[in-house]
């Protein structure tokens, strides 16, 4: 690797995940891991193998589609995680272990309730018995922000020898200023030297994550770990975009320093994870966000239409945002030219895929006079990437009115039979999950219901995302629906969370079967 190149380790599909609401299905993470290999990512970290059945069936799902990027799995220094990690990255073409522990006296004490040289024995067993599995293993210093530089060196040099090539130092609480977050990492790298590279990871606790991972690439990181629109959780990660964008754009003051990330997907890979997770970046988010390149100011369009550089220092092509598309599409536009502008939008589908999403398309034609490129994600997402379908909505009809009561008429198909019911509630939503909960028999509690609009207008599409524990089994699990009516969107919602927890508990029920 040239020493000009910094690796960029995206945890959008791990770390992003935690963020709250954030949860993806299996489906779902492939097409983010397939789009994260076509934007040039170095390192995916695909999940945490140890975490769940679902995520470790991810992981391997994952590795079985990859090719360029190299597939990597979190493992705390356990063996029964590392060996989770082993098994689900084997097929990886490219693969890696990320192990970690605790190395601040606070999570010392309190946490693991170790000394230190307990410590650098369980770091040390860890990469060792994960060599075992791949060469290639990193190693974390959790909350090296707040660990000793002393302690920091000893443990370093110790996993050194034991194998690791990688070497980790998060600011996990987002606690560092950048130039404390320097000077560590310059001092880090002087002990190290060329014996293993340096990475960072940084939170956003206190809106310094990419300001502090720039300071470590200043002074010797050259591994960054982030994720796609910052996603993560509590205030987030360093954000991917905003890092490779301050190096491509200021490479006079990083002395050359650039990624091998492909900019021109930045975008298209922006909005399907926002898409995804249901988690938008908001309107002023530096190079993504649907103001970044907005000029509504008289002087800033006068001065942009006469030479683009006067207000804008990134060209909006180079991060794939492009003024006016080639392909229009609308209720005429043929198959072929809607699977170029699915391709186009970054995903890869099978022949089955797109005719199903391209059906889709059509019907949305009929409704609405304007087809966004957003509209597309949101069909795609919402058709393809979903869970299989132990339940199908069938037909929805709801009485709403101001001096009656609230009630609807659903009918599902379950397998081969169509089930109709018909029930009330304190609200037109409330009756349409009632009666869905009677239909499948089982109760759900709603724990979080968002609705937006996925471009502008009165025909705008409805996105709805809501959080549902289902027979009080937690975590809650998401669900996305997709209409121009919000009542069939949410009725949709409720009925992908539905489907999407009768296939966690399938994988379950697999996975505890296995061993009789």
């Amino acid at each position: 690797m040239s020493d000009k190149i910094v690796k960029i380790f995206d945890t959008t599909l791990r770390d992003g995940e935690q963020s709250p609401g954030a949860s993806m299905n299996m489906e779902e993470k492939i097409q983010i891991a397939l789009q994260l290999e076509k934007l040039g990512v170095d390192i995916i970290e695909a999940g945490f193998a140890a975490a769940s059945p679902g995520d470790f069936e991810a992981i391997v799902n994952i590795s079985n589609t990859v090719t360029n990027s190299t597939i990597c799995s979190l493992a705390r220094a356990l063996e029964r995680d590392i060996k989770a990690a082993g098994e689900a990255i084997k097929s990886a073409k490219h693969q890696r272990i990320h192990t970690f522990i605790a190395t601040s006296p606070i999570h010392m004490q309190y946490k693991l309730k170790l000394t230190p040289d307990e410590v650098i024995k369980k770091a040390v067993d860890a990469v060792t018995y994960a060599k075992t599995f791949t060469p290639d293993v990193e190693f974390s210093c959790e909350d090296a922000g707040r660990s000793e530089m002393p302690f920091l060196k000893e443990i370093l040099d110790a996993v050194i020898q034991a194998g690791a090539t990688t070497l980790n130092i998060p600011d996990t609480v987002g606690y560092r200023m950048p130039e404390e977050m320097g000077a560590m990492i310059r001092e880090l790298s002087e002990f190290v030297q060329d014996r293993a590279i340096i990475s960072v990871h940084c939170h956003n606790d206190l809106g310094l994550a990419v300001a502090n991972s720039l300071a470590s690439i200043q002074n010797g990181a050259r591994q960054v770990e982030c994720t796609v629109n910052g996603l993560g959780e509590r205030a987030g990660n360093a954000a991917m975009e905003e890092i490779v964008m301050a190096l491509k754009t200021r490479k006079d003051f990083f002395d050359g320093l650039d990624t091998n990330i492909n900019t021109q997907e930045i975008i298209p890979s922006s909005k399907m994870v926002a898409n995804i997770s249901g988690i938008y970046p908001q309107p002023n988010k530096a190079i993504v966000g649907k103001n970044a390149f907005a000029h509504e100011s008289g002087i800033h369009q006068d001065g942009v239409l006469k030479h683009q550089e006067t207000y804008e220092i990134i060209k909006p092509e180079d991060i794939g945002l492009h003024d006016a598309d080639t392909i229009i599409l609308g209720k005429l536009s043929g198959r072929h030219a809607f699977a170029q502008k699915i391709t186009a939008l970054g995903f890869q589908l099978i022949d089955e895929e797109i005719d199903k999403s391209f059906e889709r398309f059509k019907r949305l034609a009929d409704k609405k006079k304007e087809i966004f490129d957003d509209d597309l994600r949101a069909i795609v997402t919402d058709e393809i990437v979903k869970v299989k379908e132990a339940y199908t909505l069938l037909n929805l009809q709801i009485n709403d009115c101001m001096n009656g009561i609230p009630s609807s008429a659903i009918s599902i198909q379950h397998n081969d039979e169509i089930i109709t019911d018909a029930g009330i509630g304190n609200g037109t939503m409330d009756a349409i999950f009632k009666t869905i909960d009677r239909i499948s028999t089982i109760e759900g509690e709603l724990v979080d219901y968002r609705v937006n609009a996925v471009t502008e207008g009165k025909d705008a599409l409805a996105k709805v995302t809501v959080k549902v524990i289902f027979d009080n089994s937690k975590p809650a699990v998401t669900g996305h629906g997709l209409h121009v009516d919000t009542m069939l969107a949410s009725a949709r919602a409720y009925i992908s969370a539905l489907n999407s927890y009768l296939a966690t508990k399938d994988i379950l029920r697999k996975k505890s079967g296995e061993g009789v």
